[in-house]
């Protein structure tokens, strides 16, 4: 696929890519130049569209007593594997 550059510097995206991006008119993009010279094309997606993207399982909300035992707990067993070096 290609496009033609505008005199305003403007190209149309291809159909094709269009639609395998899921673009609508009025969405964003945003470009991605490599050290190789390629450049990639990727949707700018808004907050609410990533939302449900990862599969998680539903947990309990954790305290922040728990968090802080977690955290000591960590602590230590990070501290008592240097000492045994």
């Amino acid at each position: 696929m290609q496009s033609a550059i505008t005199s305003k510097g403007q190209a149309t995206i291809p159909k094709a890519v269009r639609d395998h991006l899921r673009l609508k008119p009025g969405d964003q993009v945003k470009f991605f130049i490599h050290p190789n010279g390629s450049v990639v094309l990727l949707p700018k997606l808004p907050a609410p569209a990533l939302r449900g993207m990862l599969k998680t399982p539903r947990r309990r909300p954790v305290s922040i007593k728990e968090m802080h035992e977690a955290v000591a707990a960590g602590a230590s067993e990070g501290f008592a594997r240097r000492r045994r070096r």
